[in-house]
Protein backbone atom coordinates (compact mmCIF):
# COMPACT_ATOMS: atom_id res chain seq x y z
CA UNK A 1 0.00 0.00 0.00
CA UNK A 2 1.59 3.25 -0.72
CA UNK A 3 2.22 5.43 2.17
CA UNK A 4 -0.35 8.20 2.65
CA UNK A 5 0.71 11.60 1.12
CA UNK A 6 -0.76 14.96 2.89
CA UNK A 7 -2.33 17.18 1.76
CA UNK A 8 -0.09 20.29 0.89
CA UNK A 9 1.56 17.19 -1.08
CA UNK A 10 -0.80 17.96 -3.66
CA UNK A 11 -0.36 22.07 -4.45
CA UNK A 12 2.57 21.11 -6.73
CA UNK A 13 3.43 20.57 -10.55
CA UNK A 14 5.01 16.77 -10.40
CA UNK A 15 6.14 15.38 -13.36
CA UNK A 16 3.93 16.23 -16.29
CA UNK A 17 0.77 16.68 -14.52
CA UNK A 18 -0.63 19.08 -11.28
CA UNK A 19 -2.91 17.76 -8.72
CA UNK A 20 -5.17 20.68 -7.07
CA UNK A 21 -8.29 21.27 -5.21
CA UNK A 22 -11.62 20.86 -6.77
CA UNK A 23 -13.77 23.74 -6.94
CA UNK A 24 -16.73 22.26 -5.11
CA UNK A 25 -15.78 19.21 -3.60
CA UNK A 26 -13.26 19.52 -0.52
CA UNK A 27 -12.35 15.98 -0.64
CA UNK A 28 -11.64 14.63 -4.68
CA UNK A 29 -8.86 16.21 -6.37
CA UNK A 30 -8.66 17.66 -9.76
CA UNK A 31 -5.76 15.71 -11.71
CA UNK A 32 -4.45 18.30 -14.58
CA UNK A 33 -2.59 16.44 -16.95
CA UNK A 34 -0.38 18.51 -19.59
CA UNK A 35 -1.45 19.55 -22.85
CA UNK A 36 1.35 17.49 -24.24
CA UNK A 37 1.54 14.89 -22.58
CA UNK A 38 -1.99 13.96 -23.72
CA UNK A 39 -1.58 14.82 -26.92
CA UNK A 40 1.52 11.95 -27.31
CA UNK A 41 -0.71 9.92 -25.39
CA UNK A 42 -3.52 10.35 -27.95
CA UNK A 43 -1.32 9.67 -31.04
CA UNK A 44 0.14 7.01 -30.28
CA UNK A 45 -2.76 5.33 -28.67
CA UNK A 46 -4.91 6.31 -32.18
CA UNK A 47 -3.32 2.66 -32.92
CA UNK A 48 -4.82 0.57 -30.89
CA UNK A 49 -9.02 -0.29 -31.86
CA UNK A 50 -11.41 -0.36 -29.66
CA UNK A 51 -12.36 -3.68 -30.45
CA UNK A 52 -8.62 -4.98 -29.93
CA UNK A 53 -9.21 -3.34 -26.18
CA UNK A 54 -12.70 -5.44 -25.85
CA UNK A 55 -10.84 -8.85 -26.97
CA UNK A 56 -7.53 -8.63 -25.66
CA UNK A 57 -6.87 -7.84 -21.81
CA UNK A 58 -3.58 -6.60 -21.45
CA UNK A 59 -4.12 -3.81 -24.20
CA UNK A 60 -5.97 -2.62 -21.34
CA UNK A 61 -2.92 -2.26 -19.38
CA UNK A 62 -0.26 -1.14 -22.25
CA UNK A 63 -2.84 1.95 -22.73
CA UNK A 64 -1.90 2.58 -18.94
CA UNK A 65 1.61 1.86 -19.24
CA UNK A 66 1.52 4.47 -22.22
CA UNK A 67 -0.37 7.16 -20.25
CA UNK A 68 2.06 6.89 -17.84
CA UNK A 69 5.01 7.35 -19.50
CA UNK A 70 3.68 10.79 -20.83
CA UNK A 71 2.31 11.83 -18.02
CA UNK A 72 5.44 11.01 -15.79
CA UNK A 73 6.57 8.23 -13.41
CA UNK A 74 4.69 9.10 -10.14
CA UNK A 75 1.49 9.67 -11.64
CA UNK A 76 0.32 5.52 -11.23
CA UNK A 77 1.40 5.72 -7.72
CA UNK A 78 -0.54 9.26 -7.07
CA UNK A 79 -3.90 7.92 -9.25
CA UNK A 80 -3.62 4.62 -6.15
CA UNK A 81 -2.98 6.75 -3.75
CA UNK A 82 -5.39 9.42 -4.12
CA UNK A 83 -8.44 6.50 -4.34
CA UNK A 84 -6.84 4.44 -1.65
CA UNK A 85 -6.54 7.39 1.00
CA UNK A 86 -9.49 8.13 2.80
CA UNK A 87 -9.19 12.01 2.99
CA UNK A 88 -9.34 12.08 -0.08
CA UNK A 89 -10.81 8.40 -2.05
CA UNK A 90 -11.12 10.21 -5.47
CA UNK A 91 -10.09 12.28 -8.59
CA UNK A 92 -11.35 13.75 -11.57
CA UNK A 93 -9.48 13.98 -14.98
CA UNK A 94 -9.83 14.90 -18.29
CA UNK A 95 -8.94 15.21 -22.01
CA UNK A 96 -9.12 19.36 -21.89
CA UNK A 97 -11.23 19.38 -25.25
CA UNK A 98 -8.47 18.28 -27.32
CA UNK A 99 -10.36 15.60 -28.81
CA UNK A 100 -14.16 14.69 -29.38
CA UNK A 101 -12.83 11.42 -30.78
CA UNK A 102 -15.23 8.80 -28.32
CA UNK A 103 -12.92 6.22 -29.50
CA UNK A 104 -10.11 8.48 -27.46
CA UNK A 105 -12.26 8.97 -24.74
CA UNK A 106 -12.85 4.98 -24.33
CA UNK A 107 -8.47 4.70 -24.80
CA UNK A 108 -7.98 7.36 -22.14
CA UNK A 109 -10.67 5.58 -19.62
CA UNK A 110 -9.22 2.59 -20.13
CA UNK A 111 -5.86 3.85 -19.46
CA UNK A 112 -7.08 5.45 -16.65
CA UNK A 113 -9.08 2.58 -14.81
CA UNK A 114 -6.05 -0.09 -15.53
CA UNK A 115 -3.68 2.25 -13.68
CA UNK A 116 -5.84 1.09 -10.92
CA UNK A 117 -6.60 -2.41 -11.44
CA UNK A 118 -8.17 -4.87 -13.79
CA UNK A 119 -11.79 -4.12 -14.46
CA UNK A 120 -14.70 -6.04 -13.94
CA UNK A 121 -16.79 -7.67 -16.65
CA UNK A 122 -20.11 -5.47 -17.12
CA UNK A 123 -23.12 -7.71 -17.30
CA UNK A 124 -25.59 -4.91 -18.79
CA UNK A 125 -22.99 -4.37 -21.88
CA UNK A 126 -21.53 -7.80 -21.77
CA UNK A 127 -17.97 -6.14 -21.64
CA UNK A 128 -14.92 -4.88 -19.43
CA UNK A 129 -16.93 -0.94 -19.80
CA UNK A 130 -20.67 0.10 -20.75
CA UNK A 131 -21.67 3.18 -22.44
CA UNK A 132 -25.21 3.92 -22.00
CA UNK A 133 -27.41 7.21 -23.06
CA UNK A 134 -29.76 9.59 -20.91
CA UNK A 135 -32.52 11.06 -22.64
CA UNK A 136 -36.19 12.24 -22.35
CA UNK A 137 -37.72 8.74 -22.89
CA UNK A 138 -36.77 5.76 -21.26
CA UNK A 139 -38.57 2.18 -20.85
CA UNK A 140 -35.76 1.03 -18.61
CA UNK A 141 -36.15 -1.28 -15.27
CA UNK A 142 -33.75 0.83 -13.64
CA UNK A 143 -33.47 4.57 -12.34
CA UNK A 144 -30.22 4.52 -14.53
CA UNK A 145 -31.67 6.24 -17.46
CA UNK A 146 -34.31 8.00 -16.18
CA UNK A 147 -33.57 11.35 -16.94
CA UNK A 148 -36.39 13.51 -14.93
CA UNK A 149 -35.76 11.16 -11.53
CA UNK A 150 -33.77 11.93 -8.53
CA UNK A 151 -30.88 8.51 -8.70
CA UNK A 152 -30.52 7.78 -5.41
CA UNK A 153 -27.18 7.49 -3.48
CA UNK A 154 -25.78 4.37 -3.79
CA UNK A 155 -22.28 1.86 -4.36
CA UNK A 156 -21.58 -0.28 -7.35
CA UNK A 157 -21.40 -3.81 -7.55
CA UNK A 158 -23.82 -4.74 -4.63
CA UNK A 159 -25.60 -7.84 -6.54
CA UNK A 160 -22.24 -9.02 -7.63
CA UNK A 161 -19.45 -11.54 -6.15
CA UNK A 162 -16.84 -9.77 -7.79
CA UNK A 163 -14.97 -6.94 -5.66
CA UNK A 164 -15.76 -3.76 -6.83
CA UNK A 165 -12.78 -0.81 -5.29
CA UNK A 166 -13.34 1.21 -7.78
CA UNK A 167 -16.19 3.29 -10.06
CA UNK A 168 -15.20 5.20 -12.85
CA UNK A 169 -17.47 7.67 -14.97
CA UNK A 170 -16.94 9.14 -18.18
CA UNK A 171 -18.76 12.00 -19.85
CA UNK A 172 -18.85 11.64 -23.59
CA UNK A 173 -21.41 13.70 -24.92
CA UNK A 174 -24.11 16.31 -23.35
CA UNK A 175 -27.15 18.36 -25.07
CA UNK A 176 -29.74 20.25 -23.62
CA UNK A 177 -29.20 19.04 -20.43
CA UNK A 178 -29.49 21.40 -17.17
CA UNK A 179 -29.31 19.89 -14.00
CA UNK A 180 -28.28 15.74 -13.64
CA UNK A 181 -25.52 16.63 -11.47
CA UNK A 182 -23.37 13.99 -10.04
CA UNK A 183 -24.18 13.62 -6.33
CA UNK A 184 -21.42 12.28 -3.94
CA UNK A 185 -21.46 11.55 -0.06
CA UNK A 186 -17.98 10.52 1.43
CA UNK A 187 -19.18 8.66 4.63
CA UNK A 188 -16.80 10.59 6.72
CA UNK A 189 -19.44 13.53 5.88
CA UNK A 190 -22.36 11.84 6.57
CA UNK A 191 -23.29 13.07 10.53
CA UNK A 192 -26.07 10.43 11.16
CA UNK A 193 -23.87 7.48 9.78
CA UNK A 194 -22.99 6.23 13.56
CA UNK A 195 -27.32 5.89 14.06
CA UNK A 196 -27.35 3.38 11.59
CA UNK A 197 -23.82 1.66 11.27
CA UNK A 198 -24.47 0.54 15.27
CA UNK A 199 -28.09 0.02 14.95
CA UNK A 200 -28.21 -4.00 14.73
CA UNK A 201 -29.48 -3.35 11.25
CA UNK A 202 -26.38 -2.10 10.14
CA UNK A 203 -24.39 -5.15 9.49
CA UNK A 204 -27.06 -7.68 8.86
CA UNK A 205 -26.69 -9.19 5.67
CA UNK A 206 -29.34 -8.28 3.13
CA UNK A 207 -30.39 -10.01 0.33
CA UNK A 208 -29.61 -8.45 -3.25
CA UNK A 209 -31.27 -8.68 -6.68
CA UNK A 210 -30.57 -7.15 -9.91
CA UNK A 211 -33.12 -6.82 -12.67
CA UNK A 212 -33.09 -8.38 -15.79
CA UNK A 213 -31.18 -5.42 -18.00
CA UNK A 214 -28.31 -5.94 -15.72
CA UNK A 215 -28.15 -9.49 -17.04
CA UNK A 216 -27.01 -10.96 -13.77
CA UNK A 217 -28.57 -14.27 -12.04
CA UNK A 218 -26.80 -13.83 -9.04
CA UNK A 219 -28.29 -13.55 -5.87
CA UNK A 220 -25.82 -12.04 -2.93
CA UNK A 221 -25.92 -11.80 0.75
CA UNK A 222 -24.08 -9.15 2.07
CA UNK A 223 -24.38 -6.03 5.25
CA UNK A 224 -25.31 -2.60 4.82
CA UNK A 225 -22.17 -1.56 6.86
CA UNK A 226 -18.50 -3.56 7.49
CA UNK A 227 -14.65 -3.00 8.42
CA UNK A 228 -12.50 -3.72 5.77
CA UNK A 229 -8.83 -2.30 4.32
CA UNK A 230 -10.51 1.27 4.43
CA UNK A 231 -11.54 1.18 7.29
CA UNK A 232 -15.75 1.36 7.98
CA UNK A 233 -17.44 0.86 4.60
CA UNK A 234 -20.69 0.47 3.12
CA UNK A 235 -22.59 -2.03 0.18
CA UNK A 236 -26.18 -0.17 -0.53
CA UNK A 237 -28.80 0.54 -3.12
CA UNK A 238 -32.22 0.93 -2.34
CA UNK A 239 -33.90 -0.15 -5.94
CA UNK A 240 -32.11 -3.78 -5.57
CA UNK A 241 -31.97 -4.48 -1.45
CA UNK A 242 -34.84 -7.05 -0.34
CA UNK A 243 -35.86 -5.95 3.34
CA UNK A 244 -37.83 -9.59 4.51
CA UNK A 245 -40.15 -7.23 6.83
CA UNK A 246 -41.62 -3.99 7.58
CA UNK A 247 -39.01 -3.29 10.08
CA UNK A 248 -36.25 -3.72 7.64
CA UNK A 249 -38.01 -1.72 4.78
CA UNK A 250 -38.24 1.16 7.33
CA UNK A 251 -34.83 0.89 8.47
CA UNK A 252 -33.91 0.79 5.49
CA UNK A 253 -35.94 4.08 4.27
CA UNK A 254 -34.71 6.11 6.72
CA UNK A 255 -31.23 4.91 5.89
CA UNK A 256 -31.78 6.21 2.42
CA UNK A 257 -33.59 9.52 3.32
CA UNK A 258 -30.90 10.67 5.66
CA UNK A 259 -28.19 10.69 3.03
CA UNK A 260 -30.30 12.36 0.79
CA UNK A 261 -31.18 14.73 3.42
CA UNK A 262 -27.55 15.04 4.43
CA UNK A 263 -25.19 18.44 4.31
CA UNK A 264 -22.31 15.89 3.04
CA UNK A 265 -23.74 14.91 -0.15
CA UNK A 266 -22.40 16.84 -2.28
CA UNK A 267 -23.25 18.03 -6.30
CA UNK A 268 -20.46 17.91 -8.96
CA UNK A 269 -20.76 19.03 -11.99
CA UNK A 270 -18.69 16.67 -14.91
CA UNK A 271 -17.54 18.68 -18.51
CA UNK A 272 -17.58 16.16 -21.51
CA UNK A 273 -14.37 14.83 -21.49
CA UNK A 274 -13.84 14.48 -17.93
CA UNK A 275 -14.03 11.64 -15.53
CA UNK A 276 -14.06 10.98 -12.09
CA UNK A 277 -13.02 7.91 -10.19
CA UNK A 278 -14.37 7.16 -6.65
CA UNK A 279 -13.38 4.39 -3.75
CA UNK A 280 -16.73 2.71 -3.77
CA UNK A 281 -16.45 1.50 -0.38
CA UNK A 282 -16.34 4.44 1.11
CA UNK A 283 -18.21 6.91 -1.31
CA UNK A 284 -21.53 6.71 -2.44
CA UNK A 285 -22.63 8.32 -5.56
CA UNK A 286 -26.19 9.35 -7.46
CA UNK A 287 -27.48 11.96 -9.82
CA UNK A 288 -29.86 14.80 -9.61
CA UNK A 289 -33.04 15.04 -11.63
CA UNK A 290 -32.86 17.07 -15.24
CA UNK A 291 -34.76 19.37 -16.49
CA UNK A 292 -37.52 18.23 -18.53
CA UNK A 293 -36.43 18.33 -22.26
CA UNK A 294 -37.41 16.67 -25.32
CA UNK A 295 -34.20 17.17 -27.03
CA UNK A 296 -32.14 15.88 -23.93
CA UNK A 297 -29.03 13.44 -24.64
CA UNK A 298 -26.13 12.55 -22.18
CA UNK A 299 -23.98 9.31 -23.40
CA UNK A 300 -21.75 8.39 -20.43
CA UNK A 301 -18.79 4.90 -19.81
CA UNK A 302 -18.79 3.14 -16.92
CA UNK A 303 -16.02 1.01 -15.65
CA UNK A 304 -15.30 -0.54 -12.33
CA UNK A 305 -12.86 -2.75 -10.67
CA UNK A 306 -10.34 -4.16 -8.72
CA UNK A 307 -7.29 -1.92 -6.93
CA UNK A 308 -3.96 -3.63 -7.68
CA UNK A 309 -1.91 -4.60 -4.23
Amino acid sequence: MNAPLSATAFATTIDNFEVRRHETHHRIKVIDIDDKALRLFLDEARHVEVQNLEYVPFMRFYLGGLLARHAGETFASTLLTLVRDRRFGGFTVGLKNLTEDPDDFVRFGSAIGHLLGPANHDAMSGNYYARFLVKHTDDSDSYLRQAYRLFTLHTDGTFVSDATDWLLMMKFEEKNAVGGESRFLHLDDWNEVDQFSYHRLGSKPFLYKSPGSKNVTEVIERPLFFHGEFGLSMSFIDQFVQPTNLEEALFLRELSNSMEASGGTKEVALPVGELVVLNNYFYLHGRAPFERNESLHRELMRIRGMLVS
